[in-house]
């Protein structure tokens, strides 16, 4: 899952992390739809214009190391 939007970050990580260092990214494929400060914002604003599941947000971090995987699922019940 998500292995086209890993392998663009992976080629522009580099620039991301220069430019966008400590922010929520939202990859589609192989193209960047916006940069956000939380990850609230980045999912509330793609859902807009992105079906669920079809998009994957990343935090831009200083180094590999410090990458980790985090999966959520927004939940809503009674």
């Amino acid at each position: 899952m998500f292995e086209l939007e890993n392998k663009y970050y992976n080629e522009h990580k580099e620039e991301y992390r220069k430019k966008y260092l400590g922010k929520h990214i939202v990859i589609q494929g192989g193209e960047l739809k916006g940069v956000y400060d939380n990850d609230g914002d980045a999912f509330e604003e793609s859902i807009k214009t992105m079906k669920a599941g079809t998009f994957m947000i990343k935090i831009v971090t200083a180094t590999d190391e410090e990458e980790i995987q985090r999966f959520m699922s927004r939940v809503y019940v009674k």
